[in-house]
């Protein structure tokens, strides 16, 4: 390709964009997520599993902005709680809460338990506007911390205790979590066959000029 590829993140969260920036880092792709453009509608969320709602989010975003589009859709599954929070994890303690309620609110719920067990899952999809996408998914258990504890990452970060590296993903340094975290799994897959994916997406892009109006930068 003679120029970079603009590829858009389907979040306005700075963390998600600034760990896939990083991980994508050396690639010919500009990455860019929903705040680099004006008013944009957000897609609804109304899946039943990740992978629904990673598809929602990517061919949604690409459809509108008439740019290849990665979302992904990850949540904390808690063994204690049968799978909770799940595709609810950025609702859990409301659709305003901040983190730091939802991580109290998920530690209220396991007050008195023993079994900590937990999951990170996460699952990206990379759509083009004409509708096909690519998947790609990681995971990875820990357990659920009795306080939160670090002050990196965000989310459940700080009271998912990732016990090979007897640290929360809060207390990881970026870099350290990219090589653990369900987010860095699914994208070292992608990045694994990133060659092949811009192929892929010049195959499926359609020539006409693209839609949406970029802010300027």
């Amino acid at each position: 390709m003679t120029s970079r590829q603009i590829l858009v993140i389907a979040s306005r969260n700075p963390g998600k964009t600034a760990e896939i920036r990083e991980l994508l880092q050396g690639f010919p792709v500009s990455i860019r997520n929903l705040d680099d453009f004006g008013p944009v509608p957000e897609a609804v969320e109304d899946g039943l599993t990740f992978e629904e709602n990673a598809y929602k989010k990517a061919h949604f975003t690409a459809k509108v902005l008439g740019f290849p589009a990665l979302a992904d859709d990850s949540g904390l599954l808690v063994e204690a709680l049968g799978g909770a929070p799940g595709v609810h994890s950025a609702r859990y303690a409301g659709p305003e809460a901040s983190d730091a309620e939802r991580c109290a609110k998920l530690l209220d719920a396991l007050a008195g338990r023993t079994d900590r067990r937990a999951a990170f899952a996460c699952v990206l999809s990379l759509a083009v506007p004409a509708g096909p996408a690519l998947t790609y998914e990681g995971r990875c258990e820990g357990l659920i911390t009795r306080q939160p504890a670090g002050t990196n990452g965000f989310g459940y970060d700080p009271v998912f205790f990732h016990p090979p590296l007897q640290k929360t993903f809060a207390e990881m340094t970026r870099a350290e979590k990219g090589l653990v975290s369900h987010r860095g799994q699914a994208l070292r897959e992608l990045r694994n066959e990133f060659d092949k994916i811009l192929v892929w997406i010049r195959q499926h892009m359609p020539d006409a000029p693209r839609q949406g109006c970029e802010a300027h930068r």
